[in-house]
C-alpha cells in the first residue's frame, strides 16, 4: 500500500495495483479500476515514486528457497 493525502489533509492508504490512471487537473486525481476517483494533495511524480518503491519491495519477496530460487 502507498500513502497519499486527500485535499483535507487526511492520510489514506491506496493499493497501487488498483490504480488505473493518475492525472493532474491541476489537482492530482487517482482513478481506480473500479471507477472511484481520489483527489489528493500529492504531486503525480511523488505518487509514481511511491508506486515504484512499493513494487521494488514487493518484487524482492516474490521468490523464496521453496521456489528453488536464491
Amino acid at each position: 500500500m502507498i500513502s497519499v493525502k486527500r485535499l483535507n489533509g487526511e492520510e489514506i492508504m491506496v493499493n497501487p495495483h488498483l490504480i488505473e490512471t493518475i492525472e493532474a487537473t491541476p489537482d492530482t486525481v487517482i482513478t481506480l479500476i473500479n471507477g472511484k476517483r481520489l483527489v489528493v494533495q500529492d504531486l503525480i511524480d511523488d505518487v509514481v515514486d511511491r508506486i515504484i518503491e512499493y513494487r521494488k519491495i514487493v518484487g524482492k519477496g516474490s521468490f523464496t528457497d521453496q521456489d528453488g530460487m536464491p
